[in-house]
């Protein structure tokens, strides 16, 4: 079974309000060894984030300069979080997010895309339920061989292409799958590797296969005996 965000995610989400003072943010992030929390609202919803890279512009001497006239907008907004006593001045808003029922792949998907370290995982209602970090999807390449072994066995060559699997040797060694067996299609070969490729763990593919019938060359077109040919 695929594993989502839910069963990845950090539950327990040490959180910031928009009054939150700057130095308890960083006794908060220090006491929970976390690089980020997110800000909450009255109500529980989130509507915002702090960093460790938002608090860090303290520190920066060149933002102490008076602002110039000319300078762009993320020079400004980091002379603004420079100055900034509380969470609401410091935070980043709006907060990249994901849903907990989204595949681990899509939150990879959206880290990369959006160049952020974490996700923070929220309801339909917008309320924090959970933070996936990066880290937190390394975990999946932690599963033991043996299962990834059965799934690809059962879930992917049987139940999903329907072959039989005494037909195809599936072997797991840290995480690299190694496929040798006749299938019957060609054309069968490509999907087989894509789906075992998409199994939470798997780190890599090894194909060995042969097939029996190459389906992926098309076959030449014959004139029927009643077709026309040429001119009249």
């Amino acid at each position: 079974m695929k594993r989502t965000v839910a069963d990845a995610m950090t539950r327990d989400v040490v959180v910031a309000h928009p009054q939150t003072p700057f130095k308890e943010i960083v006794r908060r992030m220090r006491e929970a060894r976390v690089s980020a929390l997110p800000v909450l609202d009255d109500d529980g919803r989130l509507v915002g984030i702090v960093s460790e890279a938002d608090l860090i512009l303290k520190e920066d001497p060149e933002l102490d300069e008076t602002a110039r006239l000319f300078e762009g907008r993320h020079r400004r907004t980091d002379r603004q979080k420079a100055a900034g006593l509380f969470a609401r001045e410091l935070m980043t808003s709006p907060v990249v997010t994901i849903g907990p029922n989204e595949s681990l792949g899509e939150a990879a998907r959206l880290m990369h895309r959006r160049q952020v370290k974490r996700l923070p995982v929220v309801d339909e209602e917008g309320r924090i339920v959970g933070i996936l970090a990066r880290s937190d999807l390394l975990t999946v390449f932690l599963r033991e061989d043996a299962e990834i072994e059965r799934e690809v066995r059962e879930d992917v060559i049987r139940r999903t292409l329907w072959i039989d699997p005494d037909t195809v040797t599936v072997t797991v060694r840290e995480g690299v799958v190694r496929l040798e067996g006749q299938l019957e299609r060609r054309s069968l070969i490509p999907v087989l590797e894509r789906l075992v490729s998409s199994v939470d763990g798997v780190v890599g593919v090894e194909l060995a296969l042969s097939y029996q019938v190459d389906d992926t060359v098309a076959a030449p077109e014959i004139p029927l005996p009643w077709t026309a040919v040429g001119p009249r």
